[in-house]
């Protein structure tokens, strides 16, 4: 299955408001693309995650580490740490893959 970004940016920016939109789920397995517009709200989660920068650059803090990001870059969250992107730009948007069973996988 391929999945492009460009569709479902273009299924987000039609979805009203949304910031997000689950694109597929397999097994334990989801993927959404995440597009926050002026502030990241969102809370930590309760299974580990992947994120996949496809456009836009910023700052993500994660666990009180800051990171710059932009498009390309990939990061982990490990499940229920806490974590938000902030001075993102404008076109912002990154695909997020949830993954394992609830309070993630042992490292």
């Amino acid at each position: 299955m391929t999945l492009q970004s460009s569709t479902w940016l273009a299924r987000l920016e039609q979805a009203g408001g949304a910031r997000y939109i689950r694109a597929m789920r397999h097994g334990s397995m989801e993927l959404e693309l995440y597009a926050p517009r002026g502030v990241d709200l969102q809370k930590p989660h309760a299974r580990d995650e992947l994120y996949f920068v496809v456009t836009g650059q910023g700052q993500f803090e994660c666990d009180g580490q800051v990171t710059p990001f932009a498009a390309g870059d990939a990061l982990f969250v490990p499940a229920f740490a806490a974590h938000r992107f902030f001075d993102f730009s404008a076109d912002f948007a990154t695909w997020v893959v949830f993954y394992g069973p609830t309070g993630g996988e042992a490292a």
